[in-house]
């Protein structure tokens, strides 16, 4: 089922959608997610390239080893790429794998949105929706205002809860 479909997203629906990601798309995906590592701007240019494309390319496998049936979508705004979601759905849940937008795209709702299509994609199909989230990223308050809670914690992420949807 992909994600905006069958609920257009209020006033930005016009503007906002999803597609699925293809291989052309990796440029795009390589610079989003160097755009999420802040804890690598210590390093010169040269290092800072390398790393990221190896965190990158480690994400990559590690998505598709651990979510082989994920849907992987861009966020496209006006034909634009301008962020990726990544979900699961499992029988019992959906994981938020991954949402990142670029950062001029952040805190103007388009995460609340999506946000807000998953939450309603799940409570459609009776089921409750996890993520986990960096401790430092101040996602975690969006997470929080739409009823996400702790369930537990490592030294770098919180993982979050939302069984809002999930029938008992």
């Amino acid at each position: 089922m992909a994600l905006l479909a069958d609920d257009p997203v209020g006033a930005l629906s016009s503007s906002i959608s999803v597609r699925r990601v293809t291989a052309n798309d990796e440029p795009f995906l390589l610079k989003l997610f160097g755009t999420t590592r802040e804890e690598f701007r210590f390093l010169d240019n040269t290092q800072l390239d390398a790393l990221i494309r190896m965190q990158f390319m480690l994400q990559h496998q590690q998505y598709r080893n651990g979510y082989p049936n994920g849907e992987d979508q861009l966020i496209v705004h006006n034909g634009e790429p301008i962020g990726r979601i990544f979900i699961d759905e499992a029988e019992a849940e959906l994981t938020l794998v991954d949402i990142a937008l670029l950062p001029e795209y952040r805190n103007r709702g388009i995460g609340r949105l999506l946000l807000d299509q998953v939450l309603a994609r799940a409570m459609s199909a009776g089921k409750g929706v996890r993520l986990h989230v960096l401790n430092s990223n101040p996602a975690r308050r969006l997470y929080e205002r739409q009823g996400f809670t702790e369930t537990g914690r490592d030294s770098m992420y919180i993982e979050m809860r939302n069984d809002s949807g999930r029938k008992a």
